[in-house]
C-alpha cells in the first residue's frame, strides 16, 4: 500500500492509503485507450476541459519520449514542477492528488504519495530551522508530490522573514532532486503573480502553469447533484432552485477571490444532510424516499 500524506495542522499528519498499482492492468488500459489512465482519473471532475487537455499532453509526452528512447532518438530531460493558479474551491488540491496517481502509474514517481503543506510546515522560528524543516519535508516527498498551498505566504514577511529561506531551500532541493519529486505551488492568481514577481527566476523553474477557473453556476449545481448522489441522497427540484438562486446571489455579491466555488457547495450539501436528519427525526415515521430526499427546507442560506 502507498500513502497520501496531508498536513492538517502543524505536527499532525493525515495518511490516506492507496492500492499498489497493477502493472498488467495498467498495460491493458493503455492498449485499450491511449488516454485511459487520464480519463479514468478525471471522469468525476466537472469542467476543467483545458486543464484535462494539459494533463493529456504531459501524459503523452512521457510515453512518446520512452518510444523515442527505444530507437535512440534524442529526448529532453523533463521536470514536472507546476504552478496552480486559482481561487478557493476550484479543485487545485483534488487535481494535485490525481496527478500523483497518474505520474505513479507512468513510473515517473516511484511512490506516488501526496504531501500537502503550507507556510507553517516550512518556516522555522530561528536561523537554520527553516532550511532544516524544508529539507525534511522535501525528503518525505521524494518519490511523490509536494503540494504547497498559499505558497505566496512564504514571501509576505519581507527580506528578514524566514519565508525567503524556505523559498531558497526549495529552489536548491528542486535542483538536487529534479527528477525525484514534483513540487506544486498553489494559490490565488493575483497573489501568485506577485509572489513570482518578487522572486525573479522562480517561475522559469516551473514549466507547467495550470489555471483553475471559477465554476459556472450550472457546473456548481452539477457538482452538488454529484455529491448527493455519491451519498445516496437526492435533491428535490425546489431544493435545486433554492441552491441555484443562492449561488447566483453569492457570486454576484462576492469578489471572485472570496467566492468559495465547490467548497461552498460541499458545505451546503453537508449542512442540508444534517438539517434533513433533524427534520426527519421529528417526524418519527419516514419512508426510504424520505431518507433520500433533500428538500428546499434543508437548504440553509444565510
Amino acid at each position: 500500500m502507498e500513502s497520501q500524506i496531508s498536513f492538517q495542522k502543524q505536527n499532525q499528519i493525515n495518511i490516506i492509503l492507496n492500492d499498489q498499482k497493477n502493472d498488467s492492468k495498467k498495460t491493458s488500459s493503455i492498449e485499450n485507450s491511449p488516454f485511459r489512465i487520464v480519463e479514468d482519473a478525471f471522469q468525476d471532475i466537472i469542467g476543467m476541459d483545458k486543464l484535462k487537455e494539459n494533463v493529456k499532453e504531459m501524459y503523452a509526452n512521457v510515453l512518446i519520449n520512452r518510444e523515442r528512447e527505444k530507437v535512440a532518438l534524442k529526448t529532453d530531460q523533463q521536470v514536472w514542477h507546476m504552478l496552480f493558479k486559482g481561487n478557493p474551491g476550484t479543485g487545485k488540491t483534488t487535481v494535485a492528488r490525481k496527478l500523483a496517481q497518474i505520474f505513479y502509474d507512468l513510473n515517473v514517481l516511484s511512490k506516488g504519495h501526496f504531501i500537502e503543506a503550507d507556510r507553517a510546515d516550512l518556516v522555522g522560528e530561528y536561523i537554520g530551522h527553516t532550511a532544516k524543516k524544508t529539507r525534511g519535508l522535501v525528503e518525505k516527498a521524494l518519490g511523490g508530490i509536494l503540494f504547497i498551498d498559499e505558497a505566496y505566504a512564504l514571501a509576505r514577511g519581507g527580506e528578514k522573514d524566514f519565508g525567503k529561506e524556505a523559498i531558497d531551500t526549495l529552489v536548491k532541493q528542486m535542483e538536487d532532486y529534479h527528477d525525484q519529486f514534483i513540487l506544486i505551488l498553489a494559490g490565488y492568481p493575483d497573489e501568485m503573480d506577485y509572489f513570482l514577481s518578487m522572486n525573479p527566476g522562480l517561475q522559469s523553474r516551473f514549466p507547467f502553469i495550470m489555471h483553475f477557473d471559477n465554476y459556472t453556476i450550472d457546473q456548481l449545481i452539477e457538482i452538488a447533484m454529484h455529491m448527493v448522489k455519491e451519498r445516496d441522497y437526492q435533491l428535490s427540484s425546489e431544493a435545486i432552485w433554492k441552491l441555484k438562486s443562492y449561488l447566483i446571489k453569492m457570486q454576484q455579491h462576492k469578489s471572485s477571490q472570496h467566492f468559495a466555488n465547490a467548497r461552498l457547495v460541499r458545505n451546503m450539501v453537508e449542512k442540508a444532510i444534517r438539517y434533513q436528519a433533524v427534520r426527519l427525526l421529528q417526524k418519527q415515521r419516514y419512508s426510504t424516499n424520505d431518507l433520500m430526499l433533500l428538500t428546499a427546507k434543508d437548504i440553509v442560506v444565510e
